[in-house]
């Protein structure tokens, strides 16, 4: 069964959405415009709204015309990155600095002709829940949407989402069981030195020589505390140090990220910082503050679920667009919080154009819109069917 033909006819109107909410991007925990037009859609289209959940989160609530108490989650983001947009779309970004480079603005657009056409036909047994959560761009949204009783307030059986992927063939769809997607940790070394002249370095306790050899001892916890066959990425990503050319500062700070698909390999590295900050205090003569916090979980498709999206694939875009290969990538998903709660799964949407996420060029792709709702409306009818 090719995409849903229903869903094909408001394609154009989908579209139109997604153009507006990506003229109007919102940073996590400020998707105050975007939210509201999703709550408007869904109580337009009959289904029963919730504001609020985690900040700015959105769940809606559609029973089924058949009987039935099975209930079935289905969840977008909204948030979008802090990037100024170089894409010179007709509707690109109208804010400053902020930017649907990740394709949340599609995503969310997905959900919504998901829950339009299941709104119209009602064709399952029990309810759907439809998830927006806000702020998934490393500030914790999934796990704010937890803190409020996400699944006690609003309880599934099942939860399922997905990503568009400009690294995939068009229309492909790929999805496979257990970690698909890495943890992640952010942390930062804060250098507190003493400043001098820089005519007269003797006077200093220099950050600045702290924080590149800060800098350079963590790469080395990949290639001498790691196993080989164990994939971990440590990346500095952040030095700050420094206003002017004749000053030597008196702090400096260096941050970045981790990312693992194993919880023994991140505390490793947690470890190993510690005493690196101990051991480069101590040479340099400077005061190191190392923090580090575990922002994303892990995402790990659940067997069955997997195996369920996998199906639904091969009917919406044919045997030959499903990939089951195991293929874990190292980017991170909060929805790994939703997943560790309740049995699902996660999976990719390829799509055209060669600009990678979180690249102010990056461009989605609106023709895979109908392909995803069709995925998500689908799983719904399947896992709920009268029939099962």
């Amino acid at each position: 069964m090719p995409i849903i033909e229903r869903i094909t006819k408001y394609q154009d109107e989908l579209v139109a959405i997604r153009h507006d909410i990506h003229a109007h991007p919102e940073l996590g925990f400020e998707e105050v415009r975007t939210s509201g037009i999703v709550a408007a859609l869904l109580e337009q289209w009959g289904i029963t709204v919730h504001r609020g959940l985690g900040g700015t989160g959105v769940v809606g609530e559609l029973k089924g015309k058949h009987d039935g108490n099975r209930r079935i989650g289905l969840r977008a983001d909204m948030d979008a990155l802090p990037i100024q947009e170089a894409t010179g779309l007709p509707y690109a970004s109208t804010i400053p600095g902020k930017m649907h480079a990740c394709g949340h603005d599609g995503h969310t657009t997905m959900l919504l002709g998901a829950a339009r056409y299941l709104a119209e036909t009602r064709d399952f047994a029990g309810t759907a829940v439809f998830v927006f959560q806000p702020a998934e761009e490393g500030l914790g949204g999934a796990r704010a949407m937890l803190k409020d009783g996400l699944f006690d307030k609003f309880p599934c059986d099942e939860i399922y989402g997905l990503h568009n992927s400009p690294n995939r063939k068009p229309g492909r769809v790929s999805v496979f069981p257990g970690a698909a997607m890495a943890g992640a940790d952010f942390f930062d070394f804060k250098i507190k030195g003493r400043g001098s002249h820089g005519a007269r370095p003797q006077e200093s306790r220099d950050p600045i020589m702290a924080a590149v050899a800060v800098a350079q001892a963590v790469q080395t916890i990949v290639s001498r505390n790691n196993h080989p066959r164990t994939p971990l990425v440590v990346s500095v990503t952040q030095i700050h140090a420094g206003a002017a050319y004749n000053v030597i500062p008196g702090e400096a700070v260096v941050s970045g990220t981790v990312r693992a698909f194993s919880d023994d390999a991140r505390a490793l590295v947690r470890k190993r910082m510690q005493e690196i900050a101990v051991g480069v205090a101590a040479t340099y003569a400077v005061e190191i503050d190392f923090d580090s916090r575990d922002i994303f979980t892990v995402l790990e498709n659940h067997p069955e679920q997997t195996e369920a999206y996998a199906e639904v694939a091969r009917e919406i875009v044919g045997a030959e667009n499903l990939s089951t290969a195991v293929e874990p990538v190292m980017g991170s998903e909060d929805f790994a919080d939703m997943l560790r709660a309740r049995p699902g799964a996660y999976c990719w949407v390829g799509h055209s154009g060669g600009v990678p996420v979180h690249n102010p060029q990056y461009t989605f792709d609106d023709a895979i819109i109908p392909v995803g709702a069709s995925l998500m409306a689908r799983i719904v009818e399947r896992r709920l069917s009268p029939n099962r």
